[in-house]
């Protein structure tokens, strides 16, 4: 595996494999890598002949009072895990590489960052798709993977991908779950034990929800409290959102279906942490780490 720091070294090493007719897949993370970053890793390796997997936590997707500077790091950790899964490129660029003056210009998600994260991050998707733009620019990729976790994100980049012809194709992998369904994220790290053993009631949240959509329920307001029905009973977990959303506009529903998005974020404690399902998928839908 070779590993680059410099952004012009980094479109050379792409050009050069595109050159020789291969297919290069990019996995952009923010590193501390776990499983599911993995599984991106195996879904782009399905797809390309050489996988690039991108460091980097970029500061212009965190506001002021988030938490940028405790976001948990580990190089040598990522380094090895990335290696072992078999990618032939890590890049990872230093701040000032990825932004060798203060960006002016950035790209707005528009009506697509209107609900879910987007009024309780303000900034935040633009932060995204500015970083996104540029590693795209920096790697220029045949493929890219995405986890559906992060499901608002996946939707405003598939649309920045379209909008703006961006040549390249962009694949959303299932969520990763733990045993108890607890969705794998970086920030889990940040939990206690308290704090983790209360944190898999939002995927029971969902679970609810999905029965009731199996057995009639299509108001999307009655789905939506079946979620906080089971998560408020948690009292160490805050909702701060449950939205049901139309999966390509993100728009709010009146009725669900079976393509309906059905969201949550909420605070574990100080941590926030994000999840969702297709509601005619439910969690079966996803992947796990030890099915239960």
């Amino acid at each position: 595996m070779i590993e680059i720091a410099d952004p012009r070294q980094m479109r050379a090493w792409s050009r050069d494999r595109r050159a020789a007719a291969r297919r290069v897949g990019l996995v952009p993370t923010m590193g501390y890598l776990h499983e599911g970053h993995l599984r991106l890793i195996d879904r782009a390796r399905r797809v390309s002949d050489d996988v690039v997997v991108s460091v980097f936590v970029n500061p212009l997707q965190f506001a002021p009072t988030e938490d940028f500077g405790r976001y948990p790091r580990d190089l040598p950790r990522d380094r090895s895990l990335v290696s072992a899964r078999g990618a032939e490129c890590l890049f990872v660029p230093g701040p000032d590489a990825v932004y060798p003056q203060q960006p002016v210009v950035r790209l707005l998600p528009g009506s697509l960052g209107d609900h879910l994260c987007g009024p309780w991050r303000p900034g935040h998707f633009a932060g995204v798709l500015t970083v996104v733009a540029k590693l795209f620019h920096l790697v220029e990729p045949d493929v890219t993977v995405f986890g559906r976790k992060d499901a608002q994100q996946a939707v405003i980049i598939r649309r920045m991908v379209s909008d703006l012809d961006f040549p390249l194709e962009i694949i959303v992998a299932p969520t990763v779950r733990e045993a108890d369904g607890l969705a794998l994220s970086s920030r889990n790290a940040y939990l206690i034990a308290e704090e983790r053993r209360a944190a898999p009631a939002l995927s029971l949240g969902l679970t609810a929800a999905h029965d009731a959509f199996r057995k009639g329920v299509t108001a999307a307001a009655d789905v939506v409290a079946e979620v906080r029905r089971v998560v408020e009973r948690e009292r160490l977990l805050r909702l701060e959102y449950v939205e049901a959303v139309d999966p390509d506009t993100l728009a709010p529903v009146g009725r669900v279906a079976g393509d309906t998005l059905l969201a949550l974020a909420a605070r574990v404690g100080s941590t926030r942490l994000i999840d969702n399902i297709i509601l005619g998928d439910g969690l079966a839908g996803d992947e796990w780490l030890d099915r239960p």
